[in-house]
């Protein structure tokens, strides 16, 4: 039997300050977060959720709207901060419950594929990775991914694959097939109600995600704000964790 909650790993300096969420992205963990984490940890407390079909929430299969709600369940009002499918799922708990959201951090995160065709050739690319996961297992499904162009600022030891081998093949398929980007509604016209103040994080390197940032800071309006990482591309948690953890509490200090 599938566990009913999320998965939870706690860090933190415990000063009473607001809390900070992590939610990671896809093949990760909550213990995928390293130095970045290590770094949040040393000023705020940390709580880092394994999202659904991830870490010790393996056996929890589900798509975005029922993430979020999961999410909700297992937080206090907190920094939300989301990494690419963790961004997604970010916006979909921001927009559902603000009460839980005191400041939002989106990292390398879109708001969802407009075109309808375009979205469901994307689902079926997903059923594909999906179905090459549970045929030839977690380490080779990991070779082809981390292989991927966006990836490539990634070191062997800043890609944390040993972390990421822990996750289960049927763990992601479903992560894919209920939460790959195919599967979401675009979210882009509904943002400007997200009320709490937005930091938009993007890797210089990474041109997608800094014309998709640049496309969030404006849909959500005059509360948010873009940060570049230079010399990094779309993983900055991973590729420049000191730096890219000095951004966001330098924002957080700032308002």
């Amino acid at each position: 039997m599938a566990p009913e909650s999320l998965s939870v790993v706690h860090a933190g300096a415990g000063d009473g300050r607001t809390p900070l969420t992590l939610l990671h992205g896809f093949t990760q963990s909550a213990t995928c977060w390293g130095t970045f984490m290590s770094a949040l940890a040393a000023e705020r407390n940390v709580s880092a959720i394994d999202l659904p079909g991830h870490g010790g929430s393996a056996e929890i299969h589900a798509d975005l709207p029922t993430t979020a709600e999961l999410v909700a369940d297992a937080i206090e009002p907190s920094v939300v901060v989301g990494y690419s499918l963790g961004g997604r799922v970010a916006l979909h708990l921001a927009l559902a419950r603000p009460d839980l959201i005191e400041r939002l951090v989106l990292i390398s995160t879109t708001g969802g594929i407009d075109d309808a065709e375009e979205r469901s050739e994307r689902r079926a690319a997903d059923e594909r990775l999906a179905a090459r996961i549970e045929g030839f297992g977690v380490d080779a499904f990991l070779d082809e991914w981390l292989a991927q162009p966006l990836f490539r600022g990634l070191t062997p030891e800043t890609a944390l694959r040993e972390c990421r081998r822990s996750n289960t093949a049927a763990g992601l398929a479903a992560s894919l097939r209920l939460c790959g980007t195919g599967t979401q509604d675009p979210l882009w016209g509904r943002l400007s109600a997200i009320d709490a103040p937005v930091l938009i994080v993007v890797g210089a390197d990474d041109a997608k995600f800094r014309d998709l940032g640049d496309r969030l800071r404006s849909s959500v309006g005059a509360n948010a704000a873009l940060a570049t990482i230079e010399d990094t591309g779309h993983n900055a948690p991973l590729e420049r964790p000191e730096i890219t953890a000095a951004t966001i509490l330098d924002w957080l200090a700032s308002i």
